[in-house]
């Protein structure tokens, strides 16, 4: 990435004091790492930030430091709160409240149909005011990050688009994206360290885990120069890589496909070979009385690869 952009980015956080993070709809390991990242260097800086993503964070990534403090909407979450529920025509008779000591009691009175739903479908949006500016982090358009996106609310807001797919739309106001990097979570630590912001612990192992996923444990081809760059610093800082990482199963094959693969190839190839055998000692080609000797126990059961320890 460039100075400018870097700049441009340093300018906008010290210019605004509402600033919001968003991911697209079930976000990989490496998004929500890197926009968790983002979202809690920026706070040190004494902003009001949010993040938000319009589905609830898979347990993939439920790891990650921050995690809960993802919403489902933009914004601080200081405006109105909305409660919703299932309606339909005749349950509902009226709604009302009533006030009990510091509490408010909304009632809503059954119709002749009665109720049909219970608490668990009471949903609670607390709103606020539009971001002032707003990252994008890993959504190739705008449309990706479903109902967190409002033409009409976000009109006026700075929108930052930070992302490394070769499809990417190139939106907003600021453009960070480059197919290059093998990880968002590599750029977003590359701006945070040239920016001289606060990468806390915390910070650097979700980077650290974000960075490991995407790049399959940096076995992946495309493993950038930056992104061992980027774990150095990381590991200085404290970060510690995890003695069996566990990758976004959407990003990298399982290893146990490897191993079944590999144990199907054994066995296919000792079936072979004793084929070879058999009709090397057929008693109908040599003349020869039939071997009733059979086989040892263990001579089809898969032999189990343990890999090389030659690294």
């Amino acid at each position: 990435m460039d100075n400018l952009t870097f700049t441009k980015i340093k300018e906008a956080i010290e210019k605004y004091n509402n600033i919001a993070i968003a991911v697209p709809s079930n976000p990989l390991m490496d998004e929500m790492a890197a926009a968790l990242s983002l979202y809690l260097s920026i706070s040190t800086l004494g902003k009001s930030v949010s993040i938000a993503s319009p589905t609830t964070p898979l347990v993939e990534v439920s790891n990650l430091v921050g995690i809960d403090r993802v919403q489902n909407t933009l914004g601080g979450g200081t405006g109105d709160l909305v409660v919703s529920f299932p309606y339909r025509e005749g349950e509902i008779e009226k709604v009302s409240y009533t006030r009990d000591d510091n509490f408010l009691n909304i009632v809503v009175k059954a119709g002749e149909l009665g109720l049909n739903f219970d608490e668990k479908a009471v949903r609670f949006t607390r709103g606020g005011a539009s971001p002032e500016l707003l990252f994008v982090i890993g959504a190739e358009r705008v449309t990706d990050l479903g109902a967190l996106y409002d033409v009409n609310n976000l009109k006026d807001t700075v929108l930052v688009n930070i992302d490394n797919k070769a499809g990417n739309q190139g939106y907003g106001d600021i453009v960070m994206v480059s197919n290059k990097l093998s990880s968002i979570s590599e750029a977003v630590a590359n701006l945070l360290i040239s920016l001289n912001y606060k990468i806390d612990i915390d910070a650097a192992e979700n980077l650290l885990d974000g960075i490991t996923a995407a790049t399959n444990n940096f076995q992946n081809p495309n493993t950038s120069s930056l992104a061992f760059e980027m774990v150095g610093i990381l590991m200085r800082t404290g970060a510690q890589r995890a003695t069996q990482q566990t990758l976004d199963p959407r990003q990298a094959p399982r290893q146990d496909n490897f191993i079944k693969q590999t144990e199907r190839q054994i066995k296919t190839e000792q079936i072979e070979r004793k084929e070879n055998v058999i009709s090397q000692q057929s008693p109908i080609s040599q003349g020869a009385p039939i071997n009733q000797t059979p086989p040892p126990d263990d001579w089809l059961e898969p032999k189990i690869y343990k890999g090389s320890t030659n690294f």
